[in-house]
């Protein structure tokens, strides 16, 4: 299955970057050697097996969206699945504003049942007791600019120094994902059956969020998922780096026990165990014989 996904925005953003950090397993700090894009890059990313993201990172120049909304409308905007566009939070003028609203005005025209996940990027550099306030801000303004089109947005503030990014981009991923409630069910039945707190299930290359289940009770940190994306991208970097292979890890203190494993062929999965009644090897053996169903569901999801 494959589906096209736009990433624009105003040249400096941060659109290659955060693309690198995601699908390239670029460190933050190294993105500062990449170079701007220039007209459209093209690339493929496979996730989960059957499902090809076709990227096309559009340069964010001024010359190059006056060519793609005059010249090249149809070839760019049409058969569009997602769009991810980026603002760059310290320069959000009007005139920006404005290209998102024809962009907007495009995607509408050509693909009108298109998804827009608009990224308020670079956060980090907002001062913390005003950022909620700049978001919000910031949102208004966007989605008083589309409410007249078919699309939908949904925005969300990003930053590649935090787990921001992760749960920007792990939103945007299962947005694309069919079916996933099959997922959730049957992860569901199996939180059920180790007895556990909480399941969730990654794709083993992005480290991106795919499908979680709770036992009901409530967390106190709602990003915990993303911070641990990050966590664990940075250890198995870590561990390429020292040419050493990433399979798997437990951390136990004395409230719970984390497990966290190479699942399927394109998944990872953590197991949250908080019952010291339950012994790590029995979670251990539900989750290895767990692997062959949950390896024959997920092409089900590509479907």
């Amino acid at each position: 299955m494959k589906k096209k996904v736009l990433l624009m925005g105003k040249s400096g953003s941060g659109k290659t970057s955060m693309r690198s950090i995601i699908f390239a397993d670029y460190l933050a700090r190294d993105t500062t050697r990449l170079s701007p894009t220039i007209d459209v890059e093209y690339s493929s990313v496979q996730f989960l097996g059957n499902l090809h993201l076709h990227l096309w990172d559009c340069g964010g120049q001024d010359d190059f969206y006056k060519n793609y909304l005059d010249n090249m409308r149809d070839h760019i905007f049409r058969s569009v699945e997602l769009l991810v566009y980026v603002f760059d939070i310290e320069h959000f003028e009007a005139v920006d504003l404005k290209q998102f609203e024809a962009v907007a005005e495009a995607l509408d025209q050509h693909s009108p049942d298109a998804l827009v996940f608009v990224l308020l990027h670079k956060m980090d550099l907002v001062a913390e007791e005003e950022r909620s306030l700049v978001f919000r801000e910031r949102e208004s303004l966007i989605n008083e600019c589309t409410r007249n089109l078919a699309v939908r947005v949904k925005c969300f503030p990003s930053s590649i120094w935090d787990e921001t990014l992760y749960r920007a981009w792990s939103q945007i991923v299962y947005s694309l994902v069919p079916n996933t409630k099959l997922l959730e069910d049957n992860l569901n039945d199996f939180c059920k059956i180790c007895g556990s707190d909480e399941v969730v299930l990654f794709e083993s290359t992005t480290f991106l969020v795919i499908a979680h289940c709770e036992d009901g009770s409530k967390h106190s940190d709602v990003h915990r998922f993303e911070k641990i994306s990050n966590i664990i991208k940075q250890f198995k970097l870590s561990c390429r780096k020292a040419q050493a292979s990433f399979e798997g890890m437990v951390v136990q203190n004395s409230r719970f026990t984390a497990f966290f494993n190479l699942f399927t062929s394109n998944t990872c999965i953590m197991v949250i165990v908080s019952d010291t009644d339950i012994q790590p090897a029995s979670i251990q053996l539900n989750i290895d014989a767990a692997k062959p169903h949950f390896e024959s569901l997920i092409p089900q999801t590509q479907m």
